[in-house]
């Protein structure tokens, strides 16, 4: 598997405060950005596998709500996640 509680735990615990702290938007936007990362490295390979692609999608929709949410909230937290994640080019 590859996303296990200890790499929640660390993803959390880098982005959100701590590993405890799972409501926090950063920490959303980096979960959702390893799952986007790991589903478009599988579907390089499986390029037919439509539900993967579809979850993509509703993912990386997920983080553009997250995005905007903290974009709207906080302008300096929200940079320092693009920053940090490299989400813009």
């Amino acid at each position: 598997m590859y996303l296990t509680s200890e790499k929640k735990a660390e993803i959390f615990a880098k982005h959100g405060g701590k590993a405890e702290n799972t409501g926090s938007a950063e920490g959303q936007i980096a979960l959702f950005t390893f799952r986007i990362n790991h589903l478009t490295s599988h579907l390089k390979a499986n390029h037919k596998d439509y539900n993967t692609e579809r979850s993509l999608v509703r993912l990386v929709g997920k983080r553009k709500s997250l995005l905007d949410y903290l974009k709207k909230k906080d302008i300096a937290r929200y940079r320092a996640i693009i920053a940090e994640l490299g989400l813009r080019k």
